[in-house]
């Protein structure tokens, strides 16, 4: 067996569990069904249900794409080195440069949520409590991340792991029990057009409220990065990224379900994220204590999304450091446990800086807000190309290799479904149900567009100066580690 190179991540340090778990709790499923998913139901209404199903079949086919690539090409840099295959070497750079920094942004964004859930909460069952002291719940989650980030992939996968089981297993019950006290009331009408909201009727209900819903997958690729730290990594990674949006996409349309036959069909268009028409709400009201293991597992969730997200940024800030297309300082690793201490400790700045810069100039939610219409936009924009990279990269490899369905087919659909999606993130009208952003949140298309300026400019510079660098961007270092990493796949050498 090869000796481990010098400079790389720690090989077989996970395995499947670890490595779908890393893509479940980047979805936050525990908070998007919380929060982001009833966004649906003021369009699709008691026909939430059907949305969240056609949002899940429509995920699939981009889910599957990342799914092929990774099995094609395990690496570190993940999007980055798909577009960079299947399309150009200065794409990818373009897609890991966005990519990055949106994943940057993610552990703040969770860390805004947990301050101001923590404070609201707290606040509401002890008035003494400030509702604006926020920032020091968002500062322990922060050190939390970066302690187990230092420790390297094993223990932050495992700590995933261990948050996504909680949260997972908290909202299965609730699912549970609000289907046994519906009773009667359960109806396979919701996975129709008959309880879609006023002014949304008919499957432009479901269509609208589907677009919405799209937006709570976001995340499924997460276990992508981890490729070079993880056994099988070909295998491996197919399996978690498909299992991870098929599993997650199912616990969505339960969990819907559940609620939405449990509050009433014909007046779940007023169901929404806060309130008595919300998830912690109708615990509170119906359920006694139970809302406190919602309320923790909601909590459990922005940890775990931001503790995933962080480990997707620093892999990929690392892979793009490797081939010096970002400072080599991203590159450094911890001796013993093989972690980007680097990249970790700028992430946790970046979060600091961004949780308490933003949320002080302006609150915590609207600053929540902002950062999740950038992030949004840049992910589905990535799903969009990931989606082209497919059909180029298998196009490329030759007829043999080539499915229709699988690389033509899916990757057309995946496109169909995410091109609304990124209208809507974007706050673009061109669909009747389009909200159009309003300031601070206008902004984030701004900051999308200086921040995709200055990585054009950084392209020129390196195209003219060092060209090697980009084509590296296209490199998948586990295929240079040796005869082991092709034996352990299955594959032969290329």
């Amino acid at each position: 067996m090869n000796e481990e190179p010098t400079g790389a991540l720690r090989r077989d340090a996970i395995g499947l569990r670890e490595v779908l778990f890393q893509s479940v709790t980047a979805m936050a499923p525990a908070a998007a069904v919380a929060a982001s998913i009833p966004s649906g139901a003021a369009f699709a209404g008691g026909s939430l249900p059907l949305a969240v199903l056609v949002a899940l079949v429509a995920c699939l086919f981009t889910a599957s794409c990342v799914a092929e690539l990774a099995r094609e090409l395990p690496a570190a840099g993940s999007v980055a080195t798909y577009a960079a295959r299947g399309l150009h070497p200065a794409v990818g750079f373009l897609v890991g440069w966005a990519y990055v920094f949106v994943e940057m942004l993610v552990p703040p964004l969770l860390l805004l949520q947990l301050g101001f859930t923590a404070a609201a909460t707290l606040h509401e069952e002890w008035s003494a409590y400030p509702a604006d002291l926020w920032w020091p719940w968002a500062l322990a989650g922060a050190a939390v991340i970066a302690v187990a980030g230092y420790l390297g992939v094993r223990a932050s996968a495992r700590f995933g792991t261990v948050l996504g089981v909680f949260e997972i297993l908290v909202l299965l019950v609730f699912a549970v029990l609000l289907i046994g006290k519906a009773g009667g009331a359960n109806t396979l009408t919701v996975f129709g057009t008959a309880h879609t909201a006023d002014g949304y009727t008919g499957a432009a209900g479901v269509f609208a409220g589907s677009v919405y819903t799209v937006l709570a997958f976001a995340g499924f690729e997460a276990a992508a990065p981890l490729a070079e730290e993880t056994r099988d990594p070909r295998r491996t990674m197919h399996r978690a990224v498909l299992g991870a949006a098929l599993g997650i996409g199912l616990f969505y349309v339960l969990t819907t379900y559940a609620m939405t036959v449990y509050f009433g069909p014909d007046r779940f268009a007023e169901f929404g994220a806060s309130g008595a028409a919300s998830w912690e709400g109708v615990a509170r009201s119906s359920f006694g204590l139970f809302w406190v293991l919602v309320f923790l597992a909601v909590v459990n969730s922005t940890i775990a999304n931001a503790n995933a997200c962080a480990n997707v940024s620093t892999r990929t800030a690392f892979a793009l450091a490797r081939v010096r297309v970002l400072p080599g300082l991203l590159a450094t690793l911890h001796p013993r446990h093989r972690s980007p201490v680097a990249g970790i400790a700028v992430q946790t700045v970046v979060a600091v800086t961004a949780v308490l810069g933003l949320g002080f100039a302006y609150d915590p939610v609207t600053a929540f807000l902002l950062l999740a219409t950038v992030i949004v936009t840049v992910v589905v924009g990535v799903y969009i190309i990931v989606n082209l990279s497919c059909t180029g990269h298998f196009l490329r490899r030759g007829r043999a290799a080539f499915k229709p369905v699988r690389h033509l087919l899916f990757p057309v659909l995946g496109i169909a479904a995410f091109v609304p999606a990124l209208l809507t993130a974007a706050g673009l009208p061109v669909f009747d149900f389009v909200t159009e952003l309003t300031a601070p949140v206008s902004y984030a298309g701004p900051v999308v567009g200086a921040w995709l300026g200055v990585g054009v400019l950084v392209l020129l510079v390196l195209v003219r100066r060092h060209p090697e660098r980009i084509a590296e961007t296209a490199r998948v270092h586990l295929d240079a580690y040796g005869p082991d990493a092709d034996r352990q796949s299955g594959t032969a050498p290329r």
